[in-house]
């Protein structure tokens, strides 16, 4: 079940010549991808283009219809060597991924592909993830376009730019004969916008056709001596060639003056931000209309020589707004202004953070300080800044944790009960949701090394008397853990014990199915139980608890593997389904019931204001966002108590926590029913009746012992 279902906003692809498109950007992408006669497209889930891979698939009848091949792929180096059908054909291939990790995982295939070049245009598509809303490393595929010379587009965040950019990224691969990657940022992925729609076009050429024509060029093959050749290809051919192509297309754009003293070039992805600093600044509009000349950059790399000639000439200074570092395109503007003879000095990063995103006000406070060293006439003369509205240090900070009810909650109270037993040990963590257990409350998880790799991070661990554990997703499991992990570890008998995590589905990407999912999608096989396919490598003791809300079971289960007298890796899969993509499918079912008058029952979890103490182990032990505290009612205590709010969703590992870690007895559960039958109403009326009866004659006791 992925996170959001595009099947209503994937019609709008179907518009022809002259119609009016708006919506998203991931939308608009696609929808040019089509326009351009796309043959091929592939990919992997990842924030921020997840919703991108999901467009893909809500939109598989209209590409099947077009003769357009859609591949959901098991991972970004899957996707990436999807590319070697634009090597020798003229068949135009998107794929698309998260980066920089994405990219990582496919430098293989990217790099043999860069290599030997391309014939087709061959598009890939990354989000962007860098910046404050990231969850990852913070890098740049800047740098992997310079290591193996792809072309890089980095287009305006605006509609129009984006279907032009990828268009036209067709073309300047296939005039180059080199890949090209188009990166999109969060924001550059959701804005919303409207732009002029072509028809959609049929590919010249579908991957079944090429396939019935088989075409054989060895000069493609990285093998000596061709590998030799493709260096000077790249120097000699596909470089002058892009440089062309960039300037001939007017692909980077101009905004402001056509003359001045100063100058602003700017990073496509960040134009948005820029003239917003600008606007602050009163010099600029909401239209872009800016009182300082700006270069924008919608290719990154290559650079074009005789565009920053020109913009730089008769300039004293220009400011490169670049986020990230190293600050890659400042150093080669400085070679390209020193090489043109041109005194220009380029300011960037002295005035500019080093590292972090540029929000408008970043951008603001870097633009005031380039213009009052440079045009002291035109700088404010102080950037207003609003007081917060709080001192630093009353803000709580609010680390990253799990959602309410979530599944992988109760694994990790169980680890820490073991632990409380055994002593501390080593866990080597993984990418996903589980990763969370990291932070408070549970404190589990030394190192993480990358999607998949828990179980291979832990590979370096002997221990004599303790085994290591280590965590993984069911989506990391299928995208490099069972080879990486659990073939390895069954190859060298690793000690280790392994928790696999299964929601049922890719939870941590949006939902997206995989070969464990439960669900049975059409054109997709699915069903293949995770304990089966670690078996089927070698794995002699493996165990599958089906439900992870029981605590006491999860703890026994982790126990055992960790004391069992058998040698050799151990697996451990916990299923349970994601609560948060349970309670998107769920409560619509509920709410239409009760709208219906359908009698709809729902569990609920509290506790009993008299009976708790105040200990709150409760809370330590399980972190659920629901569960929280209030003031004591009793006046003769001062502990706040244990409180659940209206969030929860009855997973009840709050109540099973108290359970098996022998806590207290204050936990109770409760049935909402809403639209109550004629039995519900009668039951209701015995029990209030009874209830009443015990609390009067409660009432009359203690009045008797007071006299």
């Amino acid at each position: 079940m992925a996170e959001r279902s595009f099947k209503a906003e994937v019609e709008q692809l179907r518009l022809g010549d002259g119609e009016t498109f708006h919506g998203e950007g991931i939308l608009a992408v696609t929808k040019a991808l089509l326009q351009a006669g796309v043959a091929y497209v592939g990919g992997y889930q990842g924030s921020p283009i997840s919703h991108l891979m999901d467009v893909f698939a809500d939109a598989n009848d209209l590409m099947g219809e077009l003769g357009v091949h859609f591949e959901s792929s098991a991972s970004e180096a899957t996707a990436a060597a999807m590319l070697a059908a634009s090597v020798n054909y003229p068949l135009r291939g998107a794929v698309a991924w998260k980066s920089v990790v994405g990219t990582n995982v496919a430098s293989d295939a990217l790099s043999n592909v860069a290599s030997g070049g391309v014939t087709g245009g061959a598009l890939v598509i990354l989000g962007e993830d860098y910046g404050e809303g990231s969850s990852i490393m913070q890098e740049r595929t800047h740098a992997f376009a310079m290591k193996s010379q792809m072309w890089l587009l980095d287009p305006r965040p605006s509609l129009p730019v984006i279907v032009d950019m990828v268009e036209k990224g067709f073309e300047l691969s296939e005039a180059s004969n080199t890949p090209v990657m188009l990166e999109l940022r969060v924001r550059a992925c959701h804005v919303t916008g409207s732009f002029v729609a072509k028809g959609n076009m049929r590919p010249p050429l579908t991957v079944a056709e090429a396939a019935e024509a088989p075409v054989r060029d060895t000069d493609r093959i990285v093998l000596p001596p061709a590998n030799f050749l493709h260096e000077v290809e790249k120097i000699e051919q596909r470089w002058p060639a892009a440089i062309r192509f960039v300037q001939e297309r007017k692909l980077n754009e101009h905004f402001g003056p056509e003359s001045d003293e100063i100058g602003i070039i700017v990073q496509g992805g960040l134009f948005n931000s820029l003239n917003r600093a600008l606007e602050l600044l009163n010099l600029s509009d909401a239209y872009g209309n800016a009182a300082i000349p700006v270069y924008v950059l919608n290719v990154t790399y290559p650079l074009i020589p005789d565009e920053v000639r020109d913009f730089c000439a008769g300039k004293r200074a220009v400011l490169v707004v670049e986020e990230g570092q190293p600050e890659f395109i400042e150093h080669e503007l400085n070679t390209l202004v020193r090489r043109a003879g041109l005194d220009t000095h380029i300011i960037g990063k002295d005035v500019l953070p080093r590292a972090g995103e540029y929000g408008g006000a970043v951008i603001r406070d870097g633009v005031a300080k380039f213009l009052r060293a440079h045009a002291p006439e035109r700088a404010p003369a102080e950037v207003e800044k609003p007081a917060p509205a709080l001192p630093p240090s009353a803000v709580p900070q609010r680390p990253a944790g799990f959602c309410t009810g979530c599944p992988e909650r109760p694994i990790f109270s169980a680890m820490k009960l073991v632990q409380k037993e055994m002593g501390a040990f080593h866990v080597s963590a993984d990418i996903g949701c589980h990763l969370f257990s990291i932070l408070p409350p549970f404190h589990i998880g030394n190192t993480t090394m990358g999607y998949g790799l828990g179980t291979a991070g832990a590979s370096a661990f002997k221990p004599r008397d303790k085994r290591a554990i280590a965590i993984m997703g069911d989506g990391g499991f299928w995208h490099n853990g069972l080879t990486s992990g659990i073939g390895n570890a069954v190859f060298n008998q690793d000690d280790n014990l392994t928790i696999i995590v299964d929601n049922g589905y890719s939870a941590a990407t949006g939902g997206q199915d995989i070969l464990s999912s439960r669900a049975k999608p059409p054109n997709r096989k699915t069903n293949n139980p995770i304990e089966k396919a670690v078996r089927g490598v070698g794995i002699g003791w493996a165990r599958t608890m089906t439900r992870t809300y029981d605590v006491a079971g999860m703890r026994d289960a982790i126990r055992e593997a960790l004391t069992s007298k058998e040698k050799g890796p151990k697996v451990l899969v916990a299923q349970s389904e994601c609560q948060l993509n349970r309670q998107r499918r769920v409560k619509p079912q509920l709410a239409k019931a009760m709208k219906a008058g359908q009698r709809v029952v729902r569990e609920r979890f509290g506790v009993d204001p008299d009976t708790c103490t105040g200990d709150h182990s409760c809370i330590r032990l399980s972190g659920c966002p629901s569960l929280t505290i209030k003031p004591n009612p009793d006046p003769l205590r001062q502990d706040p108590i244990a409180h659940v709010e209206n969030s929860c969703v009855g997973c009840g590992v709050c109540g099973e926590v108290s359970h098996a870690a022998v806590l207290c007895p204050s936990f109770y559960k409760a049935h909402v029913i809403a639209n109550p039958d004629r039995r519900d109403r009668i039951r209701q009326r015995i029990r209030s009746w009874m209830i009443g009866a015990l609390q009067k004659r409660g009432a009359r006791a203690i009045a008797a012992r007071a006299f």
